[in-house]
């Protein structure tokens, strides 16, 4: 039954709406993602995007690499190796095109859950789909809103953990002969001192850990393509080729070279599932656009280079036969890639790799599943603490128990967690072209700045309370924009 719905879901609706959503929105929007690629940059190198505000509110910078941690994580380093398994080299070229589009898609979804964010009363953020469907699709619709919060808690908050810790531990027992039961017993204690301090001890965490861990896996990956440089116009030929079936006996054909492509892009950046836009809420920005363009970065930083990367290693490394496939797959594919390019520390490396990704990405679930309970029982401090403990033993479970079911579900729950956010995203594209245009016209009115006036959107649920700019990025009274009245 499992199989029968994930292959009906991820086969032909998930496929079919993940298009509609990422070419409609890129065409509705003249290419956000193109045209703001540079302006991600100067966001980010902004000092106000680096900075705590006086409610102590997340940066910018800060959500960024919390959205990174999670979006980085297995599926960039066994996922990736899963799809050429599967579905030939092939699968990394859609892989691209999901990322390409997948960078609008989440431009819209995280714009929007800037602009429906809520203000708590200790003064920080909460948001996410839950939010902006409740608020921007109405009352008839909280249904919709109260579903997705329950299946991002089951797919993150407890399948996913319990996933990536058993990914992790197999992993390091491979690598360095440590039994899994002590890996997770390790895990579940460093976990558990990080998530009872919420989410500004995960994100100061995550903002040392992954630059740390990307740039480390990046200039592995560099190096491994400057040692075979000549090489590599061959491998993108291989990719080109194979995703439009003109190579033969590779992978499973163009069909499962898409179907590979879309399911391990999506689980990988996830863009349009819903999740990053949890923790793009949760920043403090002047305009709604500022972090939808950020997060539309963290979709190319996680599809377009750190999944790139691991292809490379793979498709240039001889533990990848493409007349014959890989005869291994998952983690050890890519483990045997970076030992035949480097030497057999590179089994290590792996690990260690995964190690941080999946760590991270624990972290990253446990924030999703928290959001998904205040929306659920408004700051319940018991069932919060009930739910930490639980992350927890997961950690621990997970690392020593046989898990092909747990995945099988969480892929069908994650499947189900898509169709419900596209959906929403679909009824919401007006709102979240109407904010775009509002920073369109402020820039193009000469704007270095632009900002988000509540008051002008008086028509739609905006929380004015979550929209008090700080002193610095107020601005004097003006007309309201052209786009309030579009």
């Amino acid at each position: 039954m499992l199989d029968l719905i994930n292959d009906l879901l991820w086969g032909k609706v998930l496929i079919a709406l993940l298009i509609a959503v990422g070419i409609g929105f890129t065409l509705l929007s003249r290419f956000v993602q193109f045209r703001y690629f540079t302006r991600m940059f100067r966001i980010l190198g902004a000092s106000h995007a680096f900075k705590r505000n006086a409610h102590g509110h997340l940066s910018s910078f800060q959500a960024l690499l919390l959205s990174v941690a999670g979006r980085v994580g297995g599926g960039n380093i066994a996922g990736v190796a899963v799809a050429i398994t599967l579905g030939g080299p092939g699968a990394i070229f859609w892989m691209w095109v999901v990322g390409l589009m997948g960078m609008a898609t989440s431009f819209l979804e995280c714009t929007l859950a800037q602009a429906y964010k809520s203000a708590e009363p200790d003064g920080t953020y909460r948001g996410g789909p839950a939010y902006y469907i409740s608020r921007g699709l109405g009352r008839r619709w909280t249904w919709l809103a109260a579903l997705y919060s329950i299946l991002l808690l089951v797919t993150f908050g407890f399948g996913f953990t319990a996933l990536q810790s058993y990914a992790v531990a197999t992993s390091v027992g491979d690598a360095f002969g440590i039994p899994v039961h002590v890996t997770g017993i390790a895990l579940a204690v460093l976990v558990g001192l990080i998530i009872f301090g919420g989410v500004k001890r995960i994100a100061r965490v995550t903002e040392v850990l992954v630059p740390i861990m990307a740039v480390g896996y990046l200039v592995i990956a560099i190096t491994v393509l400057a040692l075979n440089v000549t090489l590599i116009p061959d491998a993108i030929l291989l990719i080109v080729h194979s995703a439009f079936g003109l190579e033969q006996a590779v992978g499973g054909g163009i069909g499962a070279a898409i179907l590979m492509g879309v399911k391990r892009g999506l689980f990988s950046n996830e863009a349009g599932l819903g999740s990053a836009p949890n923790v793009a809420a949760v920043a403090y920005v002047p305009h709604p656009v500022n972090q939808g363009i950020v997060q539309s970065f963290s979709v190319f930083i996680d599809t377009l280079i750190i999944c790139s990367a691991t292809a490379f290693i793979i498709l240039l490394s001889g533990a990848y036969d493409p007349a014959l496939g890989a005869g291994i797959d998952g983690v050890a594919l890519t483990q045997s890639a970076l030992a035949d390019h480097v030497g057999e520390w590179g089994r290590s490396f792996v690990s260690i790799a995964l190690l941080l990704f999946g760590f991270s990405t624990i972290l990253y679930n446990y924030y999703l599943g928290e959001n998904s309970l205040d929306f659920l029982s408004r700051h319940n401090g018991l069932l919060f603490n009930a739910f930490r403990i639980a992350v927890i033993g997961l950690c621990a479970w997970g690392a020593t128990t046989n898990l092909g079911t747990v995945f099988a579900f969480a892929d069908v729950t994650m499947g189900l967690l898509a169709l419900a956010n596209l959906v929403a995203l679909i009824l919401l594209i007006k709102p979240g072209l109407r904010f775009m245009r509002d920073f369109d016209d402020q820039l193009a009115a000469g704007v270095k700045r632009p900002t988000f006036a509540a008051e002008q959107f008086a028509d739609l649920e905006i929380d004015p309370e979550a929209w008090t700019l700080e002193p610095e990025d107020r601005q004097p009274a003006t007309a309201p924009s052209p786009a309030t009245s579009r």
